[in-house]
């Protein structure tokens, strides 16, 4: 659901994107030690670096320029870094994919169990931001739209490199790609851009879908055990989707009813 807020006053929106600013550039640093670290003690390549820093410098740089529009506080505060620290995690996923997509390369065994236990914790903390963002008073739009760019794009980077780790087919690419393909649908069809309502039901089987993906990267998870279980997270996220645009739809022509 949008929170609707006004920006911060112009003399803090300076302040508010020089802290956003320091801690984008502390969690670039976290990337850049953990992803160095893990290619010089594994098999991969200096790509592993680039390919995790790429998708975080994007993703810092769109957050430090648009949060003083959208977050009306003073405060980056604890839910915004608790976003931020999952996409760490969701940017040592890209040097992740970039390896085993591009240069065909597959984790050893303490890389894939370290990169599953990373994506459990990414889970976790995201049940978190949340509470702390109520807990602060510190909800914003902006906040709401990091998190839900950072799960678009852990879930993405999950399922290329579960297609290219060949523990399911390329039609897991369908659930990495709901979420834009959802976005586009909205430039064209006003009823999606309408605010949904909070669903327990959204947020379990987005836990189970992300928790699934995050299973797909242990060693001991592969065909046909892991096809069946991407298979039925893949159907509940489906279902999900079809559910909030058919309410949007209904709720859509109910509004022009109501106004016409």
């Amino acid at each position: 659901m949008n929170v609707e807020l006004s920006p911060p006053p112009p003399n803090e929106h300076g302040l508010l994107r020089f802290r956003t600013g320091v801690y984008v550039t502390l969690g670039g640093l976290a990337v850049a030690v953990f992803a160095t670290a893990i290619a010089s003690l594994s098999p991969f390549t200096e790509g592993f670096v680039i390919g995790a820093l790429i998708p975080y410098v994007i993703v810092g740089i769109v957050v430090v320029t648009q949060i003083s529009a959208y977050h009306p506080h003073g405060r980056f505060g604890v839910a915004n870094a608790l976003t931020l620290t999952r996409l760490v995690i969701t940017a040592l996923l890209g040097g992740l994919a970039y390896e085993v997509t591009l240069q065909g390369l597959k984790p050893v065994p303490w890389v894939a169990w370290s990169f599953c236990a990373m994506a459990v914790g990414a889970i976790i903390v995201d049940g978190l931001d949340g509470y702390s963002a109520r807990r602060q008073n510190l909800a914003s739009d902006f906040g709401g739209r990091f998190d839900m760019e950072v799960d678009a794009l852990q879930i993405m980077l999950l399922c290329v490199v579960a297609l290219a780790l060949g523990k399911a087919g390329a039609w897991i690419l369908i659930g990495g790609a709901l979420r834009y393909a959802y976005e586009i649908a909205a430039a064209f069809w006003s009823a999606l851009k309408r605010p949904l309502p909070p669903s327990f039901r959204r947020k379990l089987i987005s836990v189970i879908k992300g928790g699934t993906l995050a299973a797909l990267l242990a060693p001991v998870i592969a065909p046909p055990f892991s096809t069946i279980i991407a298979g039925v997270a893949l159907a509940l996220l489906i279902y999900s989707f079809a559910v909030d645009v058919i309410w949007l739809a209904i709720d859509d022509a109910r509004a022009r009813r109501a106004s016409s």
